[in-house]
């Protein structure tokens, strides 16, 4: 659908930075704008627009700077960025419309002729509405900018950052790989802000010239005479010359000079030398692009321009910077993924118009993006391959990039035609030692350090690296340095042509195992183990390299140092993931030698249980440790298994997992081992936790979290902190919980793991369930949610579905409450110390769904269960569930006998609440040892009847009294200091023993009886 999109702004000239005096009218506009459409169906609706504007910003002071713009063309951002370049270069007052726009007016407006704009293209003709002023187009500075016939599509940030560059240096170089659109950058960078030179902006393309010494002559072609002439007839001389090309102008006569033409005797001046005396009184900018093949002939000229002419500024495009003092090098980055979207969109429609990205197109074209490394060009050839493939199909060829990506478009350098030759070019410009050093880098994933590099290279490599650095080949950061996905992919194909992929790989291995087995990273060394912080990032940051190592070993004909690197890291896999990838490596190891019983086998199994142990599932880890114990000939190689075997004890047997824990814990004692002992005290604290013996529990914790911290070890020491929360909440010490489960939190933040993230951040969410504050909780989990969700595989957050399920029970939305509760108590079926505890809250969740039958059916189940594990909590919740769905104040003061045994006071107020609700109890004024001394004292045979006026409590009476004064319910709570749910539900027990059903009976019955007896 054809549209007219609307730009406006202010005229800039005279305004800039902070104090910027049209800064309120510029927000003033902003707001108009708003409320503004900015595409409208006819032409004559977007005028009035227009005109409408205008008139509304007639009394700002800057309003003769309005300057606002109309372009008509396919209802798309690029009509939209054509409307706002129109706009940049409207006079302050004036509205100028493009040509599409101009021929559906009824009136014709003022035909301003044919202007450049800033965005490169062909000129196109220009109209204005009663302001006939010449545009400030491109065309008012000379210049030879080269005409550009593709939209240049983002790079906003960019160009930001290079403007103040550009405006205050003098020499600033571009550098990038071939494709990474240096030349385009460039290109609109000078156009931006060309009016910055008076004697104009010239572009000079170096890409055909091949000898240094030509370089100067090149540019005296384009610049050498045209900056003695005045400003007009130099555009006047450029116009008439050869599009993009340039002109060389004589003293008495201009002459157009292509790009291959030969210098004329007497025409030209020769050497920097003499170019830059003609140069010094100029402000121009001078534009060099694709340098890296006459490096020396650049920086000559560019050294005695700085030198010699004040004024001049020099913008260079290369592969390599030119090396000179003064030079700022700007190194192009990847185009970012949104941009990097739009520019595929809009190439996209150039072949196949009307295109538009569907899920799974964008999706494709997200991964296209990064396995492309945000490379233009690439993304641009990748596109022309639309009117046969579909993105997805695109997507999956990139396995065999540089076959694919070969439609480049006709008109352009050869080697911007296919992204081998693009890359091609670079590597042709290198010597043989540098060729050598590059393709011996394509074994690395995910970067490397200069170490890495000698051993891989065999040899020294700093000299060569460096040069690739500089040639944009390498990218060097933060003392790592790696190679484009592209560039790498390239390299690793001249490798295999070179007949040394074997060798490179075996080296690369052997420097992976070295540095995995090296004293400051093997986590199980036998002075005991590293700062796992220290390990893990380590570990973390050659992930790639490691995995590549891994593939190698493990498919080598012998596997030995391939089993050996997989034993070594299962801690990476335990503390960082993935942790399926993980066991999956581990497994392939076991295979490769299946019937070996030496301590590495029994290493390996160990390590699938210690990733299964976060990453499950549970039964691969038992299995995993028989093996492992079974093959364990020392005492150090029992330790952790031993200590994992107890961990998965703790779902189903809390008496066998203690006793497994007692065996580590004098496995750990005899090997030394600190980290199993800690996990072992741990483990007992945990018990004992489960268990409610929370005063012997707090201090094991405490101790084994403390120790675990030392070193280190994030994962244990989260859950230990963890499970002190809980015990600081359930014993009625909310603070204190609050504070131990943050803690515990941002312990656990930097593992970045779905298990420990996940678990201590639902911790987090129960205490601020408890404390009333269901938002807090529920933005605590949004984080966790989101990972889940967008995880590639299931995955399982122990402890996230009870949490959901206690906030959404809290806010008595007990529909959603029950889907999550019914997520955590499902292992509940087998009989799981875990899982148990979900239970009760899921019987509240049913009984607020009036399921009361199948809530009594699970409350009987945990009651059995809770008493066979000796689960102190889960029972008194379970009879505190019972005791309200049956209205039996007996079981109340069950679990109110257990919670006072076992200190569980948040639990206690919970009873007292339930008892006071059954007996009348007013404990409002009692604090809360006096409300359970009380109610336990007074427990014994009930004095009232069942039924009739006698049988309500004093409380109930006093609500009666009121209710029957025609008080409604949140009256009478204001009256008798109760909450609304609390008179709620002492109506509904005096309606019960009155043996009526509403106010109106309530109201006859007490006719009056308050009277009478004086009430």
């Amino acid at each position: 659908m054809s549209v007219t999109h609307l730009a406006a702004g202010l005229d800039p000239l005279g305004a800039a930075g902070p104090n910027d005096p049209t800064r309120q009218s510029r927000q003033r506009l902003d707001g108009l704008l708003d409320a503004t459409k900015a595409a409208f169906v006819s032409v004559e609706e977007a005028v009035a627009a227009a005109e409408n504007l205008r008139r509304a910003f007639a009394d700002d002071p800057h309003a003769k700077r309005l300057r606002i713009a109309l372009h008509t063309g396919e209802d798309s951002e690029p009509t939209a960025r054509r409307a706002r370049h129109l706009c940049e270069i409207a006079n302050g007052g004036q509205t100028l419309l493009s040509a599409t726009t101009a021929a559906e007016l009824p009136v014709p407006p003022h035909d301003l002729g044919v202007h450049r704009l800033r965005d490169l293209m062909s000129p196109i003709r220009l109209y204005a509405i009663g302001d006939d002023r010449p545009p400030r187009s491109l065309d008012r500075v000379p210049n030879n900018l080269p005409v550009q016939f593709t939209t240049f599509v983002g790079r906003h940030a960019e160009l930001a950052a290079l403007r103040t560059l550009l405006l205050g240096e003098r020499l600033v170089t571009l550098a990038g790989p071939g494709g990474s659109g240096k030349t385009r950058l460039a290109a609109q960078l000078a156009a931006n802000h060309s009016e910055y030179w008076p004697q104009g902006a010239w572009w000079v393309e170096l890409a055909e010239i091949t000898d240094p010494a030509l370089v100067v002559h090149a540019v005296t072609e384009t610049v050498g005479a045209l900056v003695n002439v005045a400003p007009e007839a130099a555009r006047a001389l450029v116009n008439a010359g050869s599009e993009g090309a340039g002109a060389v102008v004589g003293r008495d006569r201009q002459t157009p000079v292509g790009a291959g033409a030969q210098p004329q005797a007497g025409r030209l001046l020769s050497g920097s030398g003499q170019l830059a005396p003609q140069l010094r009184g100029s402000r121009l900018l001078l534009c060099l692009d694709n340098c890296e093949q006459v490096l020396g002939g650049v920086a000559d000229l560019a050294g005695e321009l700085l030198r010699t002419c004040p004024e001049v500024t020099v913008l260079v495009t290369s592969r390599e910077p030119l090396g000179l003092p003064g030079e700022v090098v700007w190194r192009v980055p990847p185009i970012v993924t949104d941009e990097a979207l739009a520019l595929f969109v809009e190439r996209a429609r150039q072949v196949v118009p009307g295109f538009e990205l569907d899920d799974a197109g964008r999706e494709a074209v997200t991964s296209m993006c990064e396995r492309l490394d945000g490379m233009p060009l690439a993304l641009e050839l990748a596109a022309a391959w639309l009117r046969t493939l579909t993105p997805q199909q695109i997507e999956a060829g990139l396995d065999d990039r540089f076959s694919l990506l070969t439609r480049g478009p006709r008109g352009v350098s050869v080697r911007q035609q296919t992204l081998a030759a693009s890359v091609r070019w670079s590597h042709d410009l290198l010597d043989d030692t540098e060729r050598t050093v590059f393709r011996r880098l394509a074994v690395f994933h995910g970067g490397f350090t200069l170490p890495a590099a000698r051993a891989v290279c065999d040899g020294d490599v700093l000299g060569p690296l460096a040069a690739l650095v500089d040639k944009s080949l390498v990218v060097a950061e933060d003392g790592r340095y790696r190679l484009l996905e592209t560039i790498r992919d390239y390299a690793a194909a001249r490798l295999r042509e070179a007949g040394e992929e074997h060798q490179a790989r075996d080296r690369h291995l052997d420097h992976f195992l070295a540095y995995a087995e090296g004293p400051d990273n093997n986590p199980r060394r036998a002075d005991g183990p590293p700062d796992k912080d220290v390990w893990r990032v380590r570990m973390q940051t050659e992930h790639g390299n490691l995995r590549a190592a891994l593939e190698h070993g493990l498919a080598a004909e012998d596997p030995g140092k391939g089993r050996r690197l997989a034993a070594g890291l299962a801690w990476l896999w335990h503390l960082h993931g993935p942790g399926h990838e993980g066991i999956d490596f581990l497994r392939r190891a076991i295979d490769r030698a299946p019937e070996d019983s030496s301590p590495l086998q029994a290493r390996l199994f160990t390590g699938i249980a210690l990733v299964a142990d976060v990453a499950g599932p549970v039964e691969v880890g038992a299995e995993a440790l028989e093996r492992a114990l079974e093959l364990a000939a020392e005492e150090r190689d029992r330790g952790l298994p031993l200590v994992l075997q107890a961990v998965s004890r703790l779902f189903a047997d809390l008496d066998g997992a203690w006793r497994q824990g007692m065996t580590a814990l004098r496995s750990a004692e005899i090997s030394g081992d600190e980290f199993v002992r800690d996990a072992s005290l741990a483990l007992q604290g945990i018990v004992l936790h489960l268990r409610d013996d929370h005063e012997q529990a707090v201090p094991l914790l405490a101790t084994a979290s403390a120790e675990l911290l030392r070193r280190g070890d994030r994962g244990v020491a989260a859950t230990a902190l963890g499970f002190r929360a809980v015990s600081a909440l359930v014993t009625g010490d909310i603070g204190l919980a609050r504070e131990l489960a943050g803690e515990a939190v941002e312990i656990a933040a930097p593992l970045a793991d779905f298990n420990r993230v996940g678990t201590t951040r639902s911790v987090l969410a129960l205490v601020h369930a408890a404390a009333g504050d269901t938002e807090a909780g529920l933005r605590v989990l949004e984080p966790v949610l989101k990972l889940v969700h967008n995880a590639e595989m299931p995955v399982v957050v122990p402890g996230l579905a009870p949490a959901l399920g206690s906030l959404y029970l809290a806010r008595a939305e007990f529909d959603e409450a029950e889907h999550w509760l019914r997520q955590a108590a499902a292992p509940a079926l087998h009989v799981t110390c875990i899982a148990v505890q979900s239970i009760p809250p899921l019987a509240a969740a049913l009984i607020g769904l009036d399921r009361r039958e199948e809530a009594a059916a699970l409350l009987d189940r945990a009651v059995a269960m809770a008493g066979e594990l000796r689960m102190p909590r889960v029972l008194a919740d379970a009879y505190d569930q019972q005791g309200r769905l049956r209205s039996d104040l007996d079981l109340h003061h069950r679990a109110l006998a257990i919670r006072v045994e076992h200190g569980l006071r948040l639990g206690c107020v919970d009873s007292v609440e339930a008892i006071a609700g059954l007996t009348g109890l007013d404990h409002t004024a009692m604090s809360l040892d006096a409300a359970i001394e009380y109610v336990r004292r007074t427990r014994g045979p009930r004095s009232r009847p069942n039924a009739g006026w006698a049988s309500l409590t004093p409380t109930e009476l006093g609500v009666a009294k009121l209710a029957a004064a025609g008080l409604n319910n949140p009256e009478i709570a204001a009256e008798l200091f109760m909450s609304r749910g609390t008179v709620k539900t002492h109506l509904s027990h005096i309606f019960a023993k009155l043996g009526i059903g509403n106010r109106t009976e309530l109201a006859t019955m007490a006719a009056g009886r308050f009277e009478s007896d004086g009430q």
